[in-house]
C-alpha cells in the first residue's frame, strides 16, 4: 500500500494528487471514511504507479531555465498575451476587468471571481496555438466559471479544435 495524506474539505468527490516532490494526497469529503478512502486508493492504484513515474521522470529531465532565458519568456509574454486577450475577447465579447503576467509554476492562466485574467510567463515555452488555447479558455471563465458543458461549447464556438490544442500543453 502506498503511503498517502488524507486533506478533509468540503468537496463533494474524492481526488488523489502526487506532488512534485512524490508526496501522495488524497483530497477527500468530510463524510467520507476512511475505509473508503482506502478502497479509493486501493482502486487506483495503476494510476498512482503510473502517475509517480511521470513525476520522477519529470524532476529528473528538469533543467532551470537561466535569468536571461526567464528575461526573454516575460518580455514574449508581456508582448503577445495581453494583444492576444484584447482580439479573442472583442470576438467573444467578454471583457476581463484585468490582465496579469505571472511566475505561476503550477498553472499557465487563471481567472478570479472578479473576472482578472492570470497568465505564467512559462505558457511562452508552448506553441502559440497553445497559448491561445489557454486565453480563450480564461476568457470563457468570465461567463462560466466551471468546466461544464456550457464552458466547453463557448471554447468550441471561437476554437473548434481547441481539443488538439490543449494536447500541445501536454506533450510539448
Amino acid at each position: 500500500m502506498t503511503d498517502y495524506r488524507v486533506v478533509r474539505s468540503k468537496r463533494k468527490s474524492l481526488a488523489i494528487e502526487v506532488t512534485r516532490e512524490l508526496e501522495v494526497i488524497v483530497r477527500a469529503p468530510f463524510f467520507v471514511t476512511d475505509a473508503q478512502i482506502e478502497r479509493f486508493v486501493e482502486g487506483h492504484r495503476e494510476w498512482l504507479k503510473k502517475a509517480i513515474e511521470r513525476v520522477r521522470e519529470r524532476r529528473e529531465n528538469y533543467t532551470p531555465l537561466s535569468d536571461e532565458q526567464i528575461a526573454t519568456l516575460k518580455k514574449a509574454a508581456k508582448d503577445y498575451i495581453p494583444a492576444k486577450v484584447m482580439e479573442y475577447s472583442a470576438l467573444m465579447g467578454l471583457k476581463p476587468s484585468g490582465i496579469k503576467i505571472t511566475s505561476a509554476r503550477t498553472r499557465f492562466g487563471s481567472c478570479s471571481g472578479k473576472n482578472s485574467l492570470c497568465f505564467s510567463y512559462l505558457l511562452m515555452q508552448k506553441p502559440l496555438e497553445a497559448v491561445d488555447y489557454v486565453i480563450v479558455h480564461e476568457l470563457a471563465h468570465i461567463k462560466h466559471k466551471d468546466h461544464g458543458k456550457r464552458f466547453y461549447a463557448l471554447i468550441e464556438k471561437y476554437m473548434p479544435d481547441y481539443r488538439e490544442r490543449n494536447k500541445l500543453l501536454k506533450h510539448n
